[in-house]
């Protein structure tokens, strides 16, 4: 189980940091990562860190502003956000492979691979 907290209404220009929580297996041997939806539009991948670590990828849109990180012994992980644009407006969800190997965040992407989600937060960037 997957448990997401941390969005909400902030100013373009703000910060804003999502947790995620998981219980029932660990996250550092899976490939975990962040996507999210906008209204109207489908759900995209934001970023990703490969199960072990050895691989760390972010969308165009937002590289150089979100940073991605997990803490094994709390056994979260967080998407921080910052220089929020209105474009970023969207529900946000963390999710992490549900398979037997440790795929790569290319393939982590691809709707098809099975995962766990978290419930989806929803995130305002408005003056």
């Amino acid at each position: 189980q997957l448990v997401e907290s941390g969005g909400g209404l902030v100013q373009p220009g703000g910060s804003l940091t999502l947790s995620c929580a998981a219980s029932g297996f660990g996250l550092d041997r899976h490939t975990i990562g962040w996507f999210r939806q906008a209204p109207g539009q489908g759900r995209e991948g934001v970023s990703c860190i490969r199960g072990g670590g050895v691989e760390t990828i972010y969308a165009h849109a937002v590289n150089g502003r979100f940073k991605i990180s997990r803490d094994t012994a709390a056994n979260t992980m967080y998407l921080q956000m910052n220089n929020l644009k209105p474009e970023d407006t969207a529900v946000y969800y963390c999710a992490a492979d549900r398979v037997t190997y440790t795929p790569v965040c290319s393939a982590f992407f691809e709707e098809g691979l099975s995962k766990y989600w978290g419930q989806g937060t929803q995130v305002t960037i408005s003056p």
